[in-house]
């Protein structure tokens, strides 16, 4: 990566902090109806996507305030070392309601809340992600890239919620999105254990190498 300008610099980290507050607004918002339509349908999958959405507040949070420090790269290791636990804690807790519903402990109702929020997170979330892990790679930051990731996951526990809710309101198996949960907590696991160790993969390096040569011409 070429040496950043001072001005360049500071323009990617107020994009960052605008990123991350549009993370927090939406999230909050997301966590508040994907835990009232889990209670109201006792689906263990749409509290577990509440609670992912609490987590990314935190992870987006860490990152907010990385940015807010006079020498944010000084708080780099602390800060993806946040977001990796935040990983660790949705695979546990997805994993464990998951295992509940399989052994038969409760059944989801239909939910027509959760398919929406489901459904639009699954359009907000992938073009939010790119964005950040965008930003994150110009600036040479993991915090920023692993916060990015995490929405990542956020896509993919979208699809598996909603893919579940589907399945149990057209077919009535009451148990797929608790199997679809459990593959969203081995990606959790992963992401993670990435993160934990500073390696950082992005899922978009097709399309940052297109944006890179687009940016390469224009100079």
């Amino acid at each position: 990566m070429s040496e950043l300008t001072t001005a360049r610099r500071a323009t990617l980290h107020r994009r960052v902090r605008g990123i991350v507050a549009f993370t927090i607004t939406y999230n909050v918002i997301e966590a508040v109806v994907a835990i009232t339509a889990g209670s109201l349908a006792s689906s263990a999958a749409l509290l577990g996507f509440g609670l992912d959405s609490v987590i990314e507040v935190a992870s987006a949070a860490a990152v907010a305030w990385q940015f807010t420090r006079a020498d944010p790269e000084r708080w780099e290791k602390v800060t993806v070392k946040a977001i990796a636990v935040a990983f660790f804690a949705l695979a546990a807790y997805v994993s464990v309601d998951a295992v509940l519903n399989l052994a038969g402990v409760g059944d989801v109702d239909h939910s027509p809340l959760g398919i929406g929020i489901a459904t639009a997170s699954l359009l907000v979330m992938p073009a939010l992600a790119w964005f950040e892990i965008r930003t994150g790679r110009q600036l040479g930051s993991r915090s920023v890239q692993a916060d990015a990731k995490q929405l990542l996951l956020c896509c993919y526990l979208s699809g598996a919620v909603l893919v579940g809710l589907l399945a149990n309101t057209l077919f009535g198996w009451a148990w797929a999105d608790s199997v679809a949960a459990l593959v969203v907590a081995v990606l959790a696991v992963r992401e993670g254990l990435e993160a934990w160790g500073g390696e950082l993969e992005s899922p978009f390096e097709v399309l940052e190498a297109l944006d890179e040569d687009a940016a390469q011409r224009a100079d």
